[in-house]
């Protein structure tokens, strides 16, 4: 078990300026939203019932929420204790990140005032796969931050409250595990019923292990880009030591990812529509050159050890991901006589809750022990800095 303790400093910095004041422009937007209705801050319409808020909030937002369910995994069912100091910080960017989507998807239905529906069994619609995301979302969002509470007692608890959270904490674990496989593989399931009006180079009944594979690998990238940033922002050492053996997981599930998508689109005779389907061939070209880079940049043992690499591998994976979902959802889905493109208002709620994201993860880390207190060099390598890429978050 790593030892952990509060960053501290002040609260009070440019970034958390910044990113409060995105927070209040959004809370005003979601205020408006809920007086005047969706087509007054949207672009959505009969022909697109999704939008960036889903495309984001959901598809992705959660899909970069997976760095704590990826550790889980590893630490906790693969029995890799060595990476226990990446488990705290990668746990409160999922509860946050899981949260957060779970809020968005509130402000997205037309009815809002009826959301309470979803708990009630007799209201539900138990063949519908958005009923299995939404009950495993919310579910995971309590498990979430049932796992993060020993955290908040070692700051505010009593003894006897730490003793207990921990003694039960294989159950919230165990959940945790299960739910994000669960909704994570829905959420491709999700696409599979428009049949044509998903383009051919994306639709498939593969859609779940696509889905869940990629959204795994995303976890790992994003423990990789935190933990770059954290080093950088709070002049921390390197964790290249670790990052670097969890880079090898990326490789091989990438590896599988894109085996299963090829080969699928070969057995089903659609690999002459890469180059000949237009704009989609340019997307999805696009996307699968994300996904391939990082398995060239990490093949190297060398490379896996340097943070600079890892740190553009990470944002590889995690951009690959991101128009992967993006393009499923909004490109790749359409209907004829039909087009969309996020208002200036949707865009701005949905940068409000990254904003509001980041402000709690800086909160969190200064107030609560999050952040492992020391981590041993392991070899020369791994006292290097990462890349310069966060320099105004601790300004």
């Amino acid at each position: 078990m790593s030892k952990a303790a509060p960053l501290g400093g002040p609260f009070i910095t440019r970034t958390t300026v910044i990113t409060a004041i995105l927070t209040l422009i959004m809370a005003a937007l979601l205020l408006y939203r809920l007086v005047f209705g969706l087509g007054a801050v949207t672009n959505l319409s009969n022909g697109y019932g999704f939008g960036l808020w889903i495309a984001y909030d959901v598809f992705i937002s959660t899909a970069f929420a997976c760095g704590g369910y990826s550790m889980a995994i590893l630490v906790y069912i693969f029995n890799k204790g060595e990476f226990h100091p990446l488990v705290r910080p990668a746990l409160l960017a999922s509860a946050f990140g899981y949260s957060l989507g779970g809020i968005s998807i509130m402000f997205d239905i037309g009815r809002y005032w009826n959301a309470w529906h979803l708990f009630l069994p007799w209201w539900a619609n138990t063949t519908s796969i958005m009923l299995e995301v939404a009950c495993c979302i919310g579910a995971y969002c309590c498990v979430l931050w049932i796992e993060f509470a020993p955290v908040i007692a070692e700051r505010w608890g009593t003894p006897a409250i730490r003793k207990f959270l921990t003694k039960i904490a294989f159950i919230p674990i165990a959940v945790g595990c299960l739910l994000p496989t669960m909704h994570q593989s829905s959420l491709g399931s999700l696409l599979i019923p428009a049949g044509y009006l998903v383009h051919p180079l994306w639709q498939t009944n593969l859609l779940p292990v696509l889905a869940l594979s990629s959204a795994i690998c995303m976890g790992y990238a994003i423990v990789i880009f935190e933990g770059s940033l954290v080093t950088e922002a709070y002049h921390r050492p390197s964790e290249a030591h670790m990052l670097g053996k969890i880079s090898k997981l990326i490789v091989g599930l990438l590896v599988f990812y894109l085996a299963v998508r090829w080969v699928n689109l070969a057995y089903a005779g659609k690999l002459g529509l890469v180059l000949t389907s237009g704009k989609y061939s340019f997307f999805f070209i696009m996307e699968n050159v994300l996904f391939v880079l990082p398995v060239i940049l990490l093949a190297s043992q060398r490379n896996r050890v340097n943070p600079q690499i890892l740190f553009v591998a990470a944002v590889s994976m995690l951009l690959a991901g991101a128009f992967y979902r993006l393009d499923l959802v909004l490109i790749a889905y359409g209907r004829p006589g039909w087009h969309y493109f996020p208002s200036i208002g949707e865009i701005m709620i949905t940068v409000g809750f990254v904003a509001l994201e980041i402000l709690g993860y800086i909160v969190c880390v200064r107030l609560f022990p999050v952040l492992s207190s020391h981590h041993p060099a392991k070899d020369s390598n791994s006292v290097r800095r990462a890349p310069r890429v966060a320099a105004t978050t601790n300004k």
